[in-house]
C-alpha cells in the first residue's frame, strides 16, 4: 500500500518520548488515525466501491475504533451501544489486563475496514507496519497481545452486528428495470452503466427510525414540451450554465467531482480513472479538520465516526427517494429534446438524478463536523491536490457544503432545484445524528 506508517524510529519520537509513563497509550497523536483512515480510503478507491457502498465501509470500521476508545475511556466516552439501530451490546475490556486502547482502534478499524465487503488481505501490509511500529517503540509484549486481543473482540463483535443490515440480501434483489417511459432515468453515456444500488433504502439506518423519515417534496413534474414550465427552465438553467462556464466554476465542479471511477474513451482505446467518491472526501476533511485543531487521539476517532455514521444514513435517505422518483439526468434530456451533441462538464455517475447524493452527504457531513469542531471553523482543503486539482478554502463546513450545490449544478450533473432539496434534507439527516447520539461524556454530564 502506499500509504504505510513513518518508520519505527520516528513512531517512537513522534508517540513514545513525549507521552508520560503512566498514560496509557503509545498512539496519541492523532495523525496516526488519520492516516489509517487514508489507508482504508485508498482500499477504496482502488477497489472501485461506488459512494454508497463506501459509506458502510468507513462506518463500520470507525464505530470499531470508536468502540474501543469508549471501552478504554468509559468515563470520557459513551458507547454507541444502545444508541444505533440494532447495536444493543458491546464486550467490555477486561479492566484487569493492561491494554493500548489507541493501539487497539487503529487494528480494529483495519480489521473491520478490511471485513466488510473488502478482498481478505488488503490492509495486511498496514496492519503489520503498525504492529511493528508498536514493538519497536518499546510496548510491553503483554500490552501488546492484550491490545490485538481486546480489538479483535471489538472487530468480531461490530461484523456481527453489520451482518443484520440486509447488505449481503440486497446483493440478491433485481436490478432497476429500464423502460422508455417520458422523464424516467435511463443508463448514460459513456458506460451506460445500470443504475447502482436501486435497493439501498433496504439497508438499515444507524440513527434514522427508517429510510423514509425524512421524505423530500415531490421533483419537479417532467414538462419539456412547454417552454415555460419550471421543468423545461431548469434544464436550460443547466445548459446554458455548462455553456459559459469560467475557470472558477470549472474549479468548483471538478474539485468536488469525486467520480470514483470515470470511464475515459479516446477511439477505441477506454480506461478508467479512480478518484475516491464523496464519502471518501469528507472523509479526508475530518483529518484535515482534526490535524489543524490539534485534536487529540480520541477525539478525533469520535470526530471521524460522527460523520461517517451520518453519512451512512444519509445516503439511505437520498437512495430512497432516488429509487421512488427514478428521474432522467439532464443529459439524456438535452440530447434527447435540444442537443443531441451536447455534453456536462462531468461524467453523469449512474443513478436517477432527484436528489443528488453528493449534496445530501455533504450537508450530512457539515452538522456532524459543526457539531465536532464549531461553527465557522476555517481550513484549505487539501484532499484533490495528489488528482491535480488546487486546493480550496472554506469558512465553515456548512461553507463547503453549500459550494458542492453549485459544483454539481455547474457540472451539468443535477438540476440546481434538486441540490438544493437535497442540501435541505442532508442537513436534517445531520442534525439528527448529531443531536441524537451522545459520544463524550462532558454533552450530558
Amino acid at each position: 500500500m502506499r500509504y504505510l506508517l513513518a518508520t519505527p524510529v520516528v513512531l517512537l519520537l513522534m508517540f513514545s518520548c513525549s507521552t508520560p509513563a503512566t498514560q496509557k497509550t503509545y498512539f496519541e497523536d492523532a495523525f496516526t488515525y488519520c492516516k489509517t483512515v487514508k489507508e482504508l480510503n485508498e482500499v477504496v478507491k482502488h477497489v472501485g466501491f461506488p459512494p454508497i457502498v463506501a459509506s458502510r465501509n468507513y462506518a463500520y470500521a470507525n464505530i470499531a475504533a470508536y468502540e474501543c476508545i469508549a471501552g478504554g475511556y468509559p468515563g470520557e466516552y459513551h458507547s454507541l451501544a444502545g444508541q444505533l439501530n440494532g447495536f444493543t451490546t458491546i464486550p467490555a475490556p477486561d479492566t484487569s489486563l493492561q491494554t493500548d486502547y489507541e493501539f487497539a482502534a487503529l487494528l480494529a478499524f483495519c480489521k473491520v475496514g478490511e471485513a466488510v465487503t473488502f478482498p481478505e488481505g488488503s490492509m495486511q501490509e498496514y496492519v503489520d507496519s503498525i504492529k511493528k511500529a508498536a514493538k519497536q517503540s518499546g510496548m510491553p509484549a503483554d500490552i501488546f497481545a492484550n491490545s490485538i486481543a481486546y480489538a479483535d473482540t471489538v472487530g468480531k463483535a461490530i461484523l456481527a452486528w453489520s451482518k443484520n443490515d440486509n447488505y449481503a440480501q440486497t446483493r440478491s434483489y433485481p436490478r432497476y428495470t429500464v423502460t422508455d417511459e417520458p422523464g424516467r432515468w435511463v443508463p448514460t453515456p459513456p458506460a451506460y452503466a445500470s443504475a447502482l444500488e436501486p435497493h439501498w433504502n433496504k439497508i438499515r439506518p444507524m440513527v434514522m427510525d427508517s429510510a423514509s423519515q425524512f421524505i423530500t417534496p415531490k421533483p419537479i413534474p417532467f414538462n419539456i414540451k412547454d417552454k415555460n414550465s419550471a421543468y423545461y427552465q431548469q434544464v436550460i438553467a443547466v445548459k446554458n450554465a455548462v455553456d459559459s462556464l469560467t475557470d472558477e466554476q470549472k474549479h468548483i465542479a471538478e474539485f468536488w467531482d469525486d467520480l470514483n471511477g470515470k470511464l475515459n474513451v479516446a477511439g477505441h482505446v477506454m480506461f478508467v480513472t479512480k478518484k475516491f467518491s464523496p464519502p471518501g472526501h469528507w472523509m479526508n476533511i475530518v483529518g484535515i479538520a482534526a490535524q489543524k485543531a490539534k485534536a487529540s487521539f480520541r477525539k478525533t476517532v469520535a470526530a471521524y465516526t460522527l460523520t461517517a455514521i451520518a453519512m451512512f444514513d444519509a445516503f439511505i435517505q437520498c437512495w430512497d427517494e432516488k429509487f421512488r422518483s427514478n428521474t432522467v439526468r439532464p443529459e439524456t434530456v438535452i440530447n434527447k429534446y435540444i442537443d443531441p451533441e451536447w455534453r456536462p462538464f462531468l461524467q453523469t455517475p449512474p443513478f436517477p438524478e432527484y436528489t443528488c447524493g453528493h449534496s445530501t452527504v455533504s450537508s450530512a457531513a457539515a452538522e456532524t463536523l459543526t457539531k465536532s469542531f464549531g461553527d465557522n471553523f476555517a481550513y484549505t482543503d487539501t484532499s484533490e491536490l495528489e488528482f491535480g486539482i488546487a486546493n480550496r478554502s472554506f469558512i465553515s463546513f456548512r461553507h463547503a457544503a453549500e459550494e458542492n450545490n453549485l459544483a454539481r449544478f455547474y457540472g451539468g450533473i443535477h438540476f440546481h432545484p434538486s441540490c438544493l432539496v437535497s442540501t435541505d434534507y442532508g442537513k436534517k439527516v445531520g442534525t439528527l445524528v448529531a443531536g441524537k447520539l451522545k459520544l463524550e461524556k462532558n454533552e450530558t454530564e
